[in-house]
């Protein structure tokens, strides 16, 4: 099942990358005057602390 929503910016993403022509630098550059352009604040976030998995002490059978 299609989700329209999802649809719809599917739609509206081509429309813009073809409109540049597939070049991403240009996408980027207006993706980022319509941001700078909406007013609204840009807030970047310092990336989390990846927090290593501990190791099961448990050891898994392989099959073979």
């Amino acid at each position: 099942m299609k989700d329209p929503i999802v649809e719809e910016v599917r739609k509206y993403r081509m429309k813009h990358t073809r409109k540049f022509r597939g070049d991403l630098s240009a996408i980027c550059a207006d993706l980022r005057s319509i941001q700078s352009a909406s007013g609204y604040k840009v807030i970047r976030l310092a990336p989390r602390k990846i927090e290593p998995k501990k190791v099961s002490s448990r050891r898994i059978k392989t099959i073979g």
